[in-house]
């Protein structure tokens, strides 16, 4: 496996306690989603199409009837094979999406043994789980039953699901990326991290992030850049981008007003930081999202 960086979108999912799951099926031309991470756990099921993933450091092959399992802050980037790229492509990529938030079930997964092999393979997929096809007929099934149901019914599945990855033999787990090793573990950095999260959309000073990290501004800055490889300035700016390409998907929104929500103070600089992290400007990723 290869080793692989690229500039990281911050993704915000609308997940939370009242609503921990979100299952949906997917049917696009090819992914486009840039290189992000989200605090939730994330299965992807390939039922259609080829091409690589991009894990943390790792980057594996995936086919018809692969799985994949990402763990928490875990960045990751779907990339089809080039023929889906070509213009003439009647080419599709289709399976299923299950994101669920990182704190699912914490206290009986963590505490009770009954959910021991569990607690393991979550924490295992820190660095990624590669399911090949053929693994399991009955994991394929509930991935494929979950985004039908709701409620206690989907819970149960996923919980049977989280079962059945735990019986199969053939997985692969991914080795250990040192830029997440560097993002986790860290009392002060998980709390200056989930603050940023609650607050990023508003104006932000440097002695403000400080201030809660009680250290100086100069002394925050050496410590934010050595754990997370950005500046706070630009660690915001990935978030806010993470959030507008969401808010460009929806398509019910004009540029404008994606701007103002997001939290950039005009948007000249919208686009500007737009197009920088993306190498689309605003419009030209709607649009592209769009029509895919």
């Amino acid at each position: 496996m290869k080793s692989v960086t690229r500039q990281l979108i911050n993704e915000q999912l609308p997940i939370s306690e009242s609503s921990p799951i979100k299952a949906r099926f997917y049917d696009y031309a090819r992914f486009t989603y840039p290189w992000h991470f989200h605090a939730e756990y994330e299965i992807i099921y390939f039922k259609e199409g080829t091409g690589t993933g991009f894990i943390g450091n790792n980057m594996e092959s995936f086919k018809a009837g692969d799985f994949i399992l990402i763990g928490s802050n875990l960045p990751h980037y779907m990339k089809n094979d080039d023929a889906y790229y070509a213009d003439d492509s009647c080419l599709r990529t289709q399976g299923t999406i299950i994101q669920f938030e990182h704190d699912f079930m914490q206290y009986s997964i963590r505490h009770y043994i009954q959910f021991t092999k569990i607690k393991k393979l979550l924490d295992d997929s820190q660095n990624g789980i590669y399911f090949p096809a053929g693994c399991s007929a009955r994991a394929v099934d509930l991935l494929e039953t979950i985004p039908l149901t709701s409620g206690i019914e989907q819970i149960l599945s996923i919980l049977h699901l989280f079962k059945e990855m735990t019986e199969i033999s053939t997985k692969i787990i991914f080795p250990p990326s040192d830029q997440i090793e560097q993002m986790q573990g860290n009392s002060r950095l998980d709390k200056i991290l989930a603050y940023l999260n609650q607050h990023y959309t508003r104006h932000m000073d440097l002695n403000e992030i400080a201030c809660l990290a009680a250290m100086s501004p100069a002394s925050f800055c050496r410590f934010f850049k050595s754990k997370t490889g950005k500046t706070l300035r630009n660690y915001l700016s990935d978030m806010r981008i993470g959030y507008a390409c969401k808010l460009l998907a929806l398509d019910n929104m004009n540029i404008s007003q994606i701007s103002t929500e997001c939290g950039f103070d005009t948007i000249s600089h919208f686009n500007k930081s737009f197009k920088k992290s993306t190498g689309f400007t605003p419009t030209e990723y709607r649009k592209k999202i769009l029509t895919d």
